[in-house]
């Protein structure tokens, strides 16, 4: 079946650039000058694109203990005796992961709950990764629970809910505090911006 918005592509091509589009960032007219470019480069982009995604399909899965993605389990960090264990941070999706990693501003250990609770998309407690942080903040030598979520209104949801599953843990709980803006998105903060956030987390 041919793309109804370009009938004169094939089906092949109009499938490559309806799954381009469905790519966070990439629109449809993103989606058709990726798909462009990728044919044009076909040995030195498109081939190795292919081989890369058909890898991470294979080999990258969720670490069972933090929830990171990685082709090990646990993950390297997880696995890292350069790692504070005393600190766990709390974040939405693996995004965030890499935007504080990128920062440096972050030296422990990170639990990544697999987005936020949502009302209106229908995501519960039970569909986040709550249960395992709760059993690993539980666990002797942990001092601190950093939540470290979105400034929005769901971000700040989940962020009191965590904080009411963690009460009774034994665990300190904080929360980024100045740098934050609210509903900012941490993958798009600056590195100094983090900084600050992180430096000035406050208990909840």
């Amino acid at each position: 079946m041919r793309n109804s918005r370009l009938p004169s592509v094939s089906p092949e091509i109009a499938r490559l650039i309806d799954l381009l589009a469905k790519t966070p960032g990439l629109g449809r007219r993103s989606a058709q000058r990726a798909a462009l470019a990728l044919l044009k480069k076909r040995d030195g982009l498109m081939l190795p694109l292919a081989q890369a995604l058909t890898e991470a399909a294979e080999k990258v899965k969720a670490c069972s203990e933090c929830g990171s993605l990685d082709s090990l389990d646990p993950c390297a960090i997880c696995s890292s005796h350069t790692r504070d264990d005393t600190l766990i941070c709390v974040v939405a999706d693996m995004g965030d992961v890499w935007a504080l990693e990128r920062a440096g501003v972050f030296r422990g250990k990170y639990h990544v709950l697999g987005g936020v609770l949502s009302a209106l998309d229908g995501v519960r407690p039970e569909d986040l990764r709550i249960g395992k942080l709760v059993e690993r903040a539980g666990r002797a030598g942990v001092r601190e629970v950093i939540i470290a979520l979105n400034a929005t209104v769901d971000g700040q949801t989940t962020a009191h809910y965590l904080t009411e599953r963690l009460h009774g843990v034994g665990v300190s709980v904080t929360r980024l505090a100045h740098g934050l803006p609210v509903g900012g998105e941490l993958e798009l903060l600056d590195d100094g911006t983090l900084l600050a956030a992180l430096s000035s987390r406050r208990p909840f």
